[in-house]
């Protein structure tokens, strides 16, 4: 493996050559040396049919294996590093997928959605249907693979919950006509390859833009997101006896959890609420990992700009909705005019923006 790694002697003799004379052709020989010959075998593996598709795919392998083996960690840090030039934002389409989308492309959604789980055509005809849109990046060496696709429900007001939005009632819905709000309610990347590289970002401000478009009626643009890393939290601040976020009196409260039909006990429910949600508002601003948002849903969208808008008790009622969030979702609002700056406090100052119905679950005893 050494032979496709730098000569480390010539990178230290380049380096010292650099820093004595720093000019073109000692910055030029040291750049040279600095790169990996493997970074030129894969560069070829490229050229070849299918070479990007054969790249993605080993990267995939990678990840798995480096978990358990870290001396692969220069060869992953190469190939992401590959992977992001080839798939920067200038070398991706966008396109709106809709019933009359390739079957084969149509598979992969159903394949690839990681939020809300699609049983098959039934399924993605109605997350295709009136009022409903879907958007997805590609690019021209992958051309039947979505990169990430995010699906969006064209409605009145901010949604609170999940169930309405992917198996709706038919006779509610009247075609795009009188609707103000996108609710952007699942974002799924496909391609376990390219993790590392931020795709969702461009594709919300992109879809964005193309709504306005279509729909210069719309005013807001929010999301209806799950909260996947809340009840991880939560068992670890229930095993934390010096937590500074539970009393004595709410882990009482949260021992009916364990009650395996809590979620339908109305008198459960009832006591659970305040204090579930509290929390949660609690865990979305304040609990952190390496002094970023502790949930990993929080950190993507806050670092595009949105702000902490609304929490919905029993949001999603799913198995899945209860076991990562007690069934609670939060909405994420894109105000157009405040997303920049949003976006900066966030990136410089680690400053959350959130609504005033946020801070009063911050406020309260």
């Amino acid at each position: 493996m050494d032979c496709y790694s730098p000569d480390p002697d010539a990178v230290v003799e380049l380096a010292n050559a650099y820093r004595n004379e720093p000019n073109y052709e000692s910055y030029v020989a040291l750049s040279s040396a600095i790169e990996a010959p493997r970074q030129k075998l894969f560069k070829r593996m490229n050229m070849a049919t299918q070479g990007t598709e054969v790249i993605v795919s080993l990267r995939k392998d990678f990840l798995r294996l480096v978990k358990n083996h870290p001396e692969l960690k220069p060869i992953d840090f190469d190939l992401l590093h590959l992977l992001k030039s080839w798939f920067n934002r200038g070398f991706l389409t966008i396109a709106e997928i809709d019933w009359n989308t390739p079957a084969v492309i149509l598979e992969k959604l159903i394949e690839y959605e990681a939020v809300h789980f699609m049983s098959g055509w039934n399924d993605l005809k109605k997350r295709l249907g009136p009022n409903r849109r879907c958007y997805a990046f590609f690019h021209a060496s992958l051309p039947n693979e979505p990169l990430i696709f995010v699906e969006v429900a064209l409605v009145n007001g901010l949604a609170g919950s999940i169930e309405p939005l992917i198996d709706p009632d038919p006779q509610s819905e009247k075609g795009d006509a009188d609707v103000d709000t996108a609710i952007f309610y699942s974002i799924s990347n496909c391609q376990a390859g390219l993790a590392g590289i931020s795709f969702g970002n461009f594709l919300i401000k992109q879809v964005v833009m193309e709504l306005k478009k279509e729909f210069p009626e719309l005013t807001q643009f929010s999301t209806l997101s799950p909260i996947p890393s809340f009840r991880r939290w939560l068992s670890q601040e229930l095993d934390n006896k010096e937590s500074t976020f539970l009393t004595q009196s709410n882990r009482s409260t949260l021992s009916l959890l364990s009650e395996t039909d809590w979620s339908t006990s109305q008198e459960h429910c009832e006591l659970l609420q305040p204090v579930l949600t509290k929390l949660c508002a609690h865990y979305i601003v304040n609990a952190k990992k390496a002094n970023k948002p502790y949930d990993p849903v929080t950190r993507f969208h806050l670092g595009n700009g949105a702000r902490v808008e609304r929490l919905n008790w029993m949001g999603d009622k799913s198995t899945k909705g209860l076991s990562q969030s007690a069934g609670l979702l939060v909405n994420y609002f894109y105000a157009i005019d405040e997303v920049e700056k949003n976006h900066e406090a966030f990136v410089n100052q680690g400053t959350i923006a959130y609504s005033k119905d946020i801070s009063k679950f911050l406020l309260a005893n």
